[in-house]
């Protein structure tokens, strides 16, 4: 590659790895296998096993494999190949969402019971149709159109017969009743500070559907717990994530990480990585050559260090 090519990426201000006296943070490394692994990935990636060896603590490797219809088999090789090709190895076994829908399942009863959660008939189409009524319709932080909440004031007895009838149907979480629930919540992100969790500025998300056992929300949620999470890095694209992950947390009595939103990695122009654009896919960038010595180059970060690799690292 050339040195044009290789020159530092555009990062929005600087990040850091947080380090805390007496604290050993448990991080992950949790993509999708939906497509190869680019360089925003490896930013993820390095910043999680940076923050776990350099305190002492464990990095953690999940594949976030829930959409069936999405997710392949080589996709997930190749990112476990990717990282061992980094020096970015991880402690102990992977961990694969789609082996994990009883922990799931066991939430979602949970959330059923305290009664913050109900079914959803809508369709895309149908969703679409009752904004357009709206005229106005409510937007998310993002811009996102939000749902409207069409099927949250149905009679419990009609929820019932559609759902005896197999209607399609998504789970729904009731945000402000969930809210009445847990009272006022707050969460911790390293470089924010202390922020008001405010969960109905997403709405009323899905927490589940009838060819998904868990929504990203429910199921990060479930299995950052479950791991022992004790440092939740991602990218700053999911901050707003945090106000319903929050949420969750209280309402199923888990135990609450701190988080550390980093910076995003873009191209020359500035935009988002996407896996769509094969061309930076850390594959490609392998097959012409690259070294991963010039692939931190590139993100503006050293090599990985070979005595901060794992001794007990899992091969598989």
């Amino acid at each position: 590659m050339s040195a044009e090519g290789e020159r530092p990426l555009a990062l929005r201000g600087p990040d850091f790895v947080p380090l805390f006296a007496d604290a050993a943070h448990v991080t992950r490394f949790a993509p999708s296998p939906t497509g190869y692994l680019h360089l925003g990935h490896a930013y993820a990636a390095r910043f999680a096993f940076e923050a776990a060896r350099l305190s002492g603590g464990r990095f953690l490797l999940r594949l976030e494999d829930l959409d069936p219809g999405r997710c392949r088999p080589e996709f997930a090789a190749a990112i476990l190949e990717d990282l061992r090709w980094l020096g970015l190895f991880w402690d102990g076994s992977v961990v694969r969402q789609s082996q994990r829908s009883a922990l799931y399942r066991r939430a979602l009863a949970r959330l059923r019971a305290l009664g913050v959660l109900y079914p959803c008939f809508c369709t895309r189409e149908r969703v679409r149709e009752e904004i357009a009524r709206m005229g106005e319709a409510p937007h998310g932080p993002a811009g996102e159109l939000l749902y409207p909440g069409t099927c949250r004031d149905l009679p419990e007895a009609e929820r019932r017969a559609r759902i005896a009838r197999g209607e399609p149907h998504a789970w729904r979480l009731d945000v402000a009743r969930a809210g009445e629930r847990t009272g006022p919540l707050a969460w911790y992100d390293v470089r924010a500070g202390w922020v008001e969790a405010r969960p109905e500025l997403l709405g009323d998300v899905v927490l589940a559907r009838k060819d998904a056992p868990a929504s990203y929300h429910l199921a990060v949620v479930v299995d950052d717990a479950a791991q022992g999470v004790t440092l939740v890095t991602r990218g700053e694209d999911l901050f707003h994530a945090t106000h319903v992950h929050r949420l969750l947390q209280a309402l199923l009595g888990l135990p609450v990480p701190i988080w550390y939103h980093h910076n995003l990695v873009g191209d020359a122009q500035g935009r988002r990585m996407a896996k769509r654009n094969g061309a930076l896919s850390l594959r490609h960038l392998r097959a012409r050559g690259i070294a991963p010595e010039a692939i931190w180059r590139m993100l503006g970060l050293g090599a990985a260090s070979p005595e901060i690799r794992c001794p007990g690292a899992s091969p598989s």
